[in-house]
């Protein structure tokens, strides 16, 4: 048998993972923490399973994502009805949750989501392009640019494109640390600049080329800033094609390209808004992102 899922008490459980507590929760619903203590209660009687373990703040179970997912997707076909009915206050902008990889968001994803400024809000997450799909998994956006190919549970993919990573330095930089090329030996040695603990893509690069040591590292954990660490001659690291500054790095390797493969990955349901940003970023990435695979 089917149980029956209230609306109201999928609010609490969206409103309580948002606001991180059930006192939270009530306040953006203006009930009272009892209230919304009830509903959540109902909803696991409903389902038949643990959605959140009550601690601070509240963490969400595996069963827990999946009726996130549902009802954050019921939110946000509510907010659609009402701005098509056109009525009041509450047909406000639609809030649209992405989840975008910060090479991604500094170079072609913002252009591509300008033009939708005017009709609909961006609550835009940025997490390395191998997790992104994560945020998805746990129902916290609706839409990502990810490295993932698998389909999230209820989700489409449609495959965007390459951003194209070369390891690039100053010149001096290279001068000094890598005089003879990018050996092993060099590599061993050589300062990096990497943009985070997540960020695979300059090891990736040192194991290829036969590096198994740790090079001293600098974290630098903003797109824009990464390239002018490496700008001012701080390390080493991968970047972007479209974001080499002119004239002012020298690549190290020439074999060294790595593509990172991107999808573009969302709810599989009918939402105007949802369906026109998928048509803006897939557009824009055929422009970003047109280079020839590696293979």
């Amino acid at each position: 048998m089917t149980p029956d899922l209230d609306l109201g008490q999928l609010r609490a459980l969206a409103a309580t993972v948002a606001a991180g507590t059930l006192d939270g929760a009530a306040r953006a619903l203006n009930v009272t923490p009892s209230a919304v203590s009830q509903r959540l209660k109902a909803l696991e009687k409903a389902t038949g399973r643990v959605l959140l373990v009550r601690t601070k703040p509240v963490r969400v179970t595996e069963s827990g994502q999946t009726v996130l997912r549902l009802a954050r997707q019921v939110e946000h076909l509510a907010a659609d009805a009402l701005r098509d009915l056109g009525g009041g206050d509450d047909a406000a902008p639609v809030m649209l949750s992405i989840a975008v990889n910060a090479d991604s968001m500094a170079t072609w994803v913002l252009p591509a989501l300008a033009p939708l400024a005017g009709e609909y809000r961006f609550d835009l997450h940025r997490e390395d392009q191998e997790r992104t799909s994560v945020l998805l998994r746990e129902g916290t956006v609706m839409a990502a640019v990810t490295a993932d190919a698998t389909p999230v549970p209820g989700c489409s993919v449609t495959r965007l494109g390459a951003m194209r990573y070369r390891p690039m330095a100053t010149a001096a930089f290279a001068q000094r640390w890598l005089p003879e090329g990018a050996t092993a030996e060099a590599l061993g040695r050589a300062p990096l600049v990497v943009f985070d603990r997540d960020d695979d893509l300059q090891h990736r690069y040192l194991r290829r080329r036969g590096v198994t040591g740790r090079p001293p590292e600098h974290y630098v954990p903003a797109s824009v800033d990464f390239v002018e660490a490496i700008r001012l001659g701080l390390g080493w690291g991968m970047v972007a094609d479209a974001q080499v500054p002119e004239g002012e790095l020298v690549e190290l390797d020439r074999d060294g390209a790595i593509d990172v493969v991107l999808h573009w990955q969302q709810w599989r349901l009918h939402s105007p808004g949802l369906d026109r940003v998928a048509e803006a970023v897939i557009a824009a990435a055929r422009t970003a992102l047109g280079q020839p695979l590696r293979r």
